[in-house]
């Protein structure tokens, strides 16, 4: 036994839980979030990230201290696909996607990382990453444009929290904007509390059947491209944390079907794709308790949260102008972490291929550009990322911008 799980043993059992529902608690905002924009029950989305990270601790033989949470990676190719398609067509998308992160964990399983290096280096990534961001931005101005006092209540606590406050506090800017807002919008009389007064305390979350056809499938699958990535990377950084080699043992393979599992298992009860959360990794890293079974009662206090018909239609009457002013800080920030990606991996953006590769990723991405041949079609962050593997496979890396 490990010198880390003999002490959190010795914590005994309330103190076990309360540190697992400070974990939860750093996801919560983020998680129950994405439910809210693509227009689904909270609930489902507790309960399918509450499972889907004991699905990941039973795969990966609960090593490693992961909590998996709602992918904001999908949240605009769910939107649209959802207009083309329907939601329940969208999640038979979604289950293919999973689909998608079990054949690469049997590549990676046979071939090694390599090939994935090779397919999808950060002058790939970077983009397809800023491009996830952009395209949502004129989501967020529109909503937080139905009432800007409550989005810029929100906003600027976010702020104010990732910019000034320490400790647990700073890991939690998400919470605590959308905790501000709506304290802003109760004082100032614009909460409608039907969707409490309504909510019977214990519930079955409204679990939504997929059903499934070649377009959602085509359009969902390319996205899988960056959040394979940014699995890999959060498997190297939690394992920086907790001093242990993941991508080893138990291997990025099996963490990556863990992660695919559960993403197929969410998209057959109605709930966004999962994603292993870096917030958490933080919580993690500041307090030092890396024993999986601490993540594993997150997950269970997930699932029963998502049973309490109250709390649900309390996530119900926050309201959309706040959520806006969260996305405005959230998206941007996303798109940030795309040239972040692209610095610390010392892109060179004079090579005239680099910038071909992130130009028409750009473009094709933000430009709506659709790719149609009968029946198939291809558009959007799916199709952006098939050209910028396509053109960082076959164009020349050698020539330099004069």
């Amino acid at each position: 036994m490990s010198k880390q799980t003999d002490k959190i043993n010795k914590l005994g059992v309330i103190k076990q839980s309360l540190t697992g529902i400070q974990f939860l608690f750093v996801a919560f905002g983020a998680t129950v979030l994405v439910p809210l924009l693509i227009g689904i029950d909270p609930s489902i989305a507790l309960f399918t990230a509450g499972v889907g990270t004991l699905i990941f601790h039973f795969i990966t033989k609960g090593k490693v201290p992961i909590f998996l949470g709602s992918s904001f990676v999908f949240i605009t190719p769910i939107i649209e696909c959802t207009k083309l398609y329907g939601y329940p067509g969208t999640l038979g998308g979604l289950i293919a996607v999973g689909g998608v992160y079990v054949v690469v964990s049997a590549i990676i399983n046979k071939w090694g990382l390599r090939i994935i290096e090779k397919l999808f280096p950060p002058v790939v990534v970077g983009p397809i990453i800023m491009l996830i961001g952009l395209s949502l931005a004129g989501v967020g101005v529109k909503m937080a444009s139905s009432n800007w006092f409550l989005a810029l209540s929100a906003l600027a606590t976010a702020v104010i929290i990732v910019s000034y406050t320490k400790g647990f506090i700073k890991l939690m800017p998400i919470m605590g904007g959308i905790v501000a807002g709506y304290i802003v919008a109760t004082i100032t009389g614009v909460i409608d509390y039907t969707p409490i007064i309504n909510a019977d305390w214990f519930i079955i979350p409204p679990f939504i059947a997929p059903t499934f056809s070649w377009k959602p499938i085509l359009y969902m699958i390319p996205v899988a491209v960056a959040p394979i990535i940014e699995h890999i990377g959060d498997m190297y950084a939690i394992g920086g944390v907790a001093n242990k080699n993941f991508v080893k043992d138990p291997g990025v393979h099996r963490t990556l079907l863990g992660d695919g599992i559960a993403t197929a298992f969410a998209g057959f009860f109605g709930g966004p794709p999962n994603t292993t959360y870096s917030e958490v990794t933080g919580a993690i890293s500041l307090t030092k308790i890396t024993n999986p079974k601490i993540l594993r009662i997150s997950a269970v206090t997930a699932i029963v949260i998502s049973v309490i018909g109250k709390v649900s239609g309390a996530l119900k009457t926050i309201p959309e102008s706040v959520l806006g002013g969260i996305m405005l800080l959230l998206f941007g920030m996303i798109a940030s972490i795309g040239i972040k990606s692209m610095v610390e991996n010392k892109v060179n953006m004079n090579h005239t291929k680099n910038q071909v590769v992130v130009s028409l990723v750009m473009t094709i991405g933000i430009g709506g550009a659709v790719l149609q041949y009968g029946t198939f079609s291809l558009a959007g962050i799916g199709l952006a990322s098939v050209v910028g593997v396509f053109l960082n496979l076959v164009l020349p890396s050698e020539k330099l911008v004069k």
